[in-house]
């Protein structure tokens, strides 16, 4: 199966990076998340890569130029604009998705079955399937009579209930609901395969660890270091 990273986005809010590489390109123990990300698919038997370039996509162009990776393993670079919006991203490559793809973000790392998350979408036969995961946990949870706290505990993972975690697999039928550069991927499209019943949830109770802050980034290192990831 093809496998469609998502590496345009602008990665505002940890900008201590991305004002001179972009987000996919950060590094994670010395090696980009992006790399981490692929590699975990060759894990799994993937080995053809479509990544979709938007802001300063020619650091990425220049990584993979220079970095020799086995032979067997095919990544090709796709520009797909600047501005252009998650969903915008994917049908800009639909002349290259002709059958059933994975997808991801590029700033997300997680020991996920993709084994079993590919077989749960065949079995089920529906459009799209995502990885839903629990949130990492924050803050603690208090109930609060009046001006006193009346109950007070950490807060868990399950109370925050389940997350669209970014590994997907996707039928090519599904591009058809997204209109142009301008549409999210998390909105009108996926809205409107649920009403169709057409999106289905793989859960995923494993490590996952999105990278939108500083703080995202040191809780990868550490568990890539306890040997976690």
């Amino acid at each position: 199966m093809k496998v469609v990273i998502l590496a345009g986005g602008l990665g505002t809010r940890i900008s201590e990076y991305t004002k001179t590489i972009p987000k996919p390109m950060i590094k994670i123990c010395g090696r980009p998340i992006i790399h981490r990300i692929i590699d975990h698919y060759i894990k799994y038997g993937h080995r053809e890569f479509y990544i979709a370039l938007g802001y300063k996509g020619n650091v990425i162009k220049k990584y993979f130029e220079k970095k020799k990776l086995n032979k067997r393993i095919k990544i090709h670079l796709i520009e797909t604009g600047k501005n252009t919006m998650t969903g915008g991203r994917i049908k800009r490559l639909k002349k290259f998705l002709d059958s059933t793809f994975l997808l991801t973000y590029g700033d997300g790392l997680s020991n996920i079955n993709l084994k079993k998350l590919v077989q749960f979408h065949e079995k089920n036969k529906k459009l799209v399937t995502l990885t839903a995961v629990r949130p990492p946990a924050r803050f603690g949870v208090i109930k609060i009579k009046g001006k006193n706290v009346k109950y007070f505990r950490e807060k868990n993972a399950l109370d925050a209930g389940w997350i669209n975690g970014g590994f997907f697999v996707m039928e090519p039928k599904f591009l058809n609901f997204i209109k142009n550069d301008k549409t999210f991927l998390e909105q009108e499209p996926f809205k409107i395969v649920t009403k169709k019943n057409e999106l289905l949830a793989f859960k995923h109770e494993g490590f996952w660890q999105c990278m939108d802050t500083l703080r995202d980034k040191k809780i990868l290192e550490d568990k890539i270091k306890d040997k976690k990831f």
